[in-house]
Parts: C-alpha cells; sequence; structure tokens
C-alpha cells in the first residue's frame, strides 16, 4: 500500500512542479509551489522522518512560501494580471490535488502509529533532529551558509528593483 502512497503523491509533486512552471500568475505558481512543498512532506513522512516532515511543513511550505508571497506581492506580480484566467484548469486541478494530498496525509498518518517502528539502528535515526543537525552543521555546513547568503541577496535586490521603480513612478 506504501508503494501506491508513494507514486501517487509523486505524481502530486511533479504536476505540482510542472503546473507551476508553466503558470503565467506569480501568485498561482507560488501556491503550486506550496503544493509542490507539501507532497514533498509527504514523502519524508513515507520514510519514517517525521521531523523532516514537520520541517519541511512549517520552514518551507510555511515561512518560505510566505517569503515568496511577500516579494510578489512587493513587486506587484499579482496585479500584472487582472484579466480572467486564461488557463481555467488550474483551479480544479489544484483543489484536487490538495484534497488528494490531504487524504493521503491523514491515511498516511494513521497507518504510522498502527505499523511496528523499524529495528535496525541505521533506519531509526534516519530523519532524527541530531543526526540532521551534525551533518547539517559538519558535511555541508559551507553549502547551508550559501544558501543563506543567496536567500538574503535576492531578498535585498528585490528591495532595491522595487525602490528604483517607486522612484521612477
Amino acid at each position: 500500500m506504501e508503494f501506491v502512497i508513494f507514486f501517487i503523491t509523486a505524481a502530486i509533486a511533479l504536476i505540482g512542479a510542472i503546473a507551476m512552471l508553466v503558470s503565467r500568475n506569480a501568485v498561482h505558481s507560488a501556491l503550486f509551489l506550496l503544493l509542490n512543498f507539501s507532497a514533498i512532506a509527504i514523502l519524508f513522512l513515507l520514510l519514517r522522518a517525521p521531523f523532516l516532515f514537520a520541517v519541511q511543513l512549517i520552514v518551507y511550505a510555511g515561512a518560505i512560501m510566505v517569503l515568496f508571497l511577500f516579494v510578489v506581492m512587493l513587486l506587484g506580480a499579482e496585479r500584472a494580471e487582472d484579466e480572467k484566467d486564461k488557463v481555467a484548469w488550474q483551479r480544479p486541478l489544484a483543489i484536487g490535488l490538495g484534497a488528494a494530498l490531504l487524504v493521503e496525509a491523514i491515511f498516511v498518518g494513521f497507518n504510522q502509529l498502527a505499523m511496528e517502528p523499524p529495528t535496525t539502528p541505521e533506519v531509526e535515526s534516519f530523519g532524527a533532529p541530531a543526526r540532521i543537525g551534525e551533518s547539517l552543521f559538519t558535511t555541508y555546513l559551507l553549502p547551508f551558509q550559501i544558501t543563506g547568503i543567496i536567500l538574503l541577496v535576492a531578498i535585498i535586490g528585490v528591495v532595491v528593483l522595487n525602490q528604483r521603480n517607486r522612484a521612477k513612478a
């Protein structure tokens, strides 16, 4: 049964990613990215990594999406397309995929309660916070810091560009 749920969740993640790329409206793209983040969180839950599931939802689906939507609203990209949606399939697709993802999350959550825990120590510590922190701050410290700097530079760039556009108007 996990195999079927994995493929359904993977399909939702792929469809959300493709819809994010082809959507012309920046807000719709951000919402499809949110669907993608949620599907990836379900995949972490299938891997029996509840900490990564929670972090994926809280950090990416929560904080990063708020940041993206803030930048989109700051730039005024949502006003660029006030006309009616030309792609009418997006809303029913998003509602259907979101509902399927919610049903899967509930199903996987209840199945996790009924399953016996893994027995090997390596599998038990796969998503453990201590192991993630150790890996993040030793092996992957440089990429972690570079990612933070890139995000900071991007935010500063958006604010500077927005200030230039307001000064011209």
